[in-house]
């Protein structure tokens, strides 16, 4: 037994993206001011109101026309092209020194711990000439 499924069921369009997007139906229904159950729904329609699909599309972050053309198959051609040399398409130099970093962040501490010290400097002798002065 063999199972087919149709190339333009819109629904399991967004069910994809949706899924690729790492999102949740509840968290799209949400969004859409929609239950859950209506989203599911709306995936296993496999047509859709020009102005559902636009909302859905906005709220998945795409157009409406990437969901009518969306192809897994595309998507996988389009990973397996961008990713099967990492050398040539992957930069994974730093763009600034890591130890310059590291040394603005200890000048920021001693700064502060400066700034803490003296306020605590100046409550001390407050508190001293208050002392000094009930004497």
């Amino acid at each position: 037994m063999t199972t087919t499924t149709k190339p333009n069921h819109i629904g399991r369009k967004i069910a994809r993206i949706r899924e690729l997007r790492g999102m949740k139906q509840e968290t799209l229904a949400e969004e859409l001011g929609i239950s859950q159950q209506s989203v599911s729904h709306i995936e296993q329609s496999e047509t859709l109101e020009d102005e559902k699909l636009e909302k859905v599309a906005k709220v998945l972050g795409v157009t409406k026309e990437a969901i009518e053309n969306f192809s897994e198959d595309a998507v996988f051609n389009i990973i397996g092209n961008t990713f099967h040399d990492q050398s040539a398409s992957l930069n994974y130099n730093c763009t600034f020194n890591p130890l310059d970093k590291i040394m603005e962040l200890i000048d920021e501490n001693k700064k502060l711990y400066e700034r803490l010290i003296k306020v605590e400097q100046e409550k001390y002798l407050e508190l001293r000439n208050y002392t000094d002065n009930k004497k």
